[in-house]
């Protein structure tokens, strides 16, 4: 069977199985959001880490009452992570509790780690957790519903549209969100890095300087120092920035503007952010002061 559609004088055939699947597709951009925000909802609850720590695969009794909250709701959070793979059930043999609160004496099943759903526990060298609690915050989400205006040239930035400041002005003036973005870097960095020390080695063998230009916290350069101990470096940011991070053997931080200056060193780099397309007015006009 098929429908006929007229589109500027073209008859397009289009089947009753693409026409359904277009209505089955159309709902993925109706909710699109909801699996960003249903993850957010397990690292704030802290499930990943409670998975973590519990020896065994955890029930939904033994999960709801660590958390102290609902059984039912609870269950409907875990069923959709399940759904998408985020976590896993495994059976577990022992006396189970229904949403009446009644024992029930049969196999039930638990809650178990996947690779993935290891990567939103809160620590750990592969951790994302930060980055997810970054992107799905209201102040990165705002910009996205300014996106419109930002391609037909109506504003300078969509984070400028939607917050009035620059990222890194309004960070400045917001240290909680500051460090939600020292945070997020840092799980790209141990990342990142990790991969170019283990992948490319020789390019660190001919350094004593290397500068990390927007290095946040320190992280990427302190795993670089630790990897490559006759390296010094320098983590060189905004200075509400370095002003607080932390202290590292082999790493000097130091406050600065990129855009007037950089640190003089035997190499520099720069790790790109991934929603630069929100952060700056046009990529063309980026000079950076070397």
């Amino acid at each position: 069977m098929f429908i006929h559609t007229i589109k500027m004088g073209t008859e397009i055939d289009i089947s009753k199985q693409e026409e359904e699947a277009a209505q089955h597709e159309i709902w993925k951009y109706v909710f699109g959001f909801t699996p960003m925000a249903v993850v957010k909802c397990a690292i704030e609850l802290g499930i990943p880490n409670i998975i973590e720590n519990h020896e065994a695969p955890i029930t939904l009794a033994e999960l709801a009452s660590k958390l102290g909250c609902s059984m039912p709701l609870l269950h409907r959070i875990m069923r959709f992570l399940i759904h998408y793979k985020i976590f896993q059930e495994k059976p577990v043999s022992e006396t189970c509790f229904g949403y009446t609160d009644k024992p029930v004496s049969e196999t039930c099943v638990g809650y178990a780690h996947t690779p993935l759903s290891r990567l939103l526990t809160t620590h750990g060298k592969r951790s994302m957790a930060s980055f997810v609690l970054l992107e799905s915050s209201p102040v990165m989400l705002a910009p996205w519903h300014k996106l419109s205006a930002r391609v037909l040239g109506t504003e300078d930035s969509a984070f400028g549209a939607a917050h009035g400041d620059e990222v890194w002005g309004f960070a400045a003036a917001n240290p909680g969100h500051s460090k939600l973005i020292d945070d997020a870097m840092a799980c790209d960095a141990r990342v990142a890095v990790g991969a170019v020390i283990e992948g490319c080695p020789e390019v660190f063998e001919e350094l004593r300087t290397v500068v990390d230009v927007g290095g946040g916290d320190g992280t990427a350069l302190r795993l670089i120092v630790e990897a490559c101990p006759w390296i010094s470096g320098v983590n060189f940011d905004l200075p509400h920035v370095v002003s607080v991070a932390p202290a590292c053997t082999g790493v000097e931080h130091v406050g600065g503007d990129m855009f007037d200056h950089v640190p003089k060193a035997d190499a520099a780099y720069l790790m790109v952010s991934l929603f630069s397309l929100l952060e700056f007015s046009s990529f063309s006009n980026i000079r950076i002061s070397f």
